[in-house]
């Protein structure tokens, strides 16, 4: 897989995914601002400290489900003024998953589970929770609704379109 115009040098802090991809075994080339992925055969679990990027929770969250062991992400802090209280969002919903999540002061425990749940979500208006959880169906065990789904058009109004040409199997409707 590939992924075009992300910059190496880049400020922002969302840039830190890499680094996690590294740590939980995902391996990737730079060439021209595009990113060259190998997908892992199994991924390691990950701690890391995301008070600098709080919003790769989601994303963050969503990688975990599927690594063997738990891993830690701290900064949970960050996560309570957002468009929805996050560290309650995604621990709400990624129960509903299957994945059990541990609020311990200002961290998030993720245990991942052996096979993500059918299941009706809730976006709770928020455009990376809704993404986050869209993703995650994209590996349950049957269909996927996901409420409020078109909290994406906030940010990223193609994503579920990209989702697919990514080669993802959609197993979600947008309700």
């Amino acid at each position: 897989m590939s992924v075009q115009g992300l910059q190496e040098h880049s400020l922002q802090a969302d840039k830190a995914i890499l680094q996690v991809l590294e740590k939980v075994g995902v391996s990737f080339q730079v060439k021209n601002y595009t990113y060259y992925f190998n997908e892992a055969s199994t991924l390691k679990c990950f701690k890391f400290d995301a008070n600098d990027c709080p919003d790769l929770f989601p994303p963050l969250v969503c990688l975990a489900s599927f690594c063997e062991g738990k891993s830690t992400i701290k900064g949970v802090k960050r996560l309570f003024e957002k468009e929805s209280n996050r560290a309650i969002s995604l621990q709400s919903e990624f129960k509903k998953l299957g994945v059990t999540i541990e609020i311990i002061d200002d961290e998030m425990i993720i245990h991942p589970t052996k096979e993500i749940l059918a299941t009706t979500l809730d976006s709770h208006n928020d455009h990376r929770i809704a993404m986050a959880c869209a993703i995650a169906a994209t590996k349950a065990n049957g269909k996927v609704s996901i409420e409020n789904a078109e909290a994406i058009n906030k940010s990223y109004p193609s994503f579920y379109k990209d989702l697919k040409l990514l080669g993802a199997t959609m197993h979600f409707s947008e309700d």
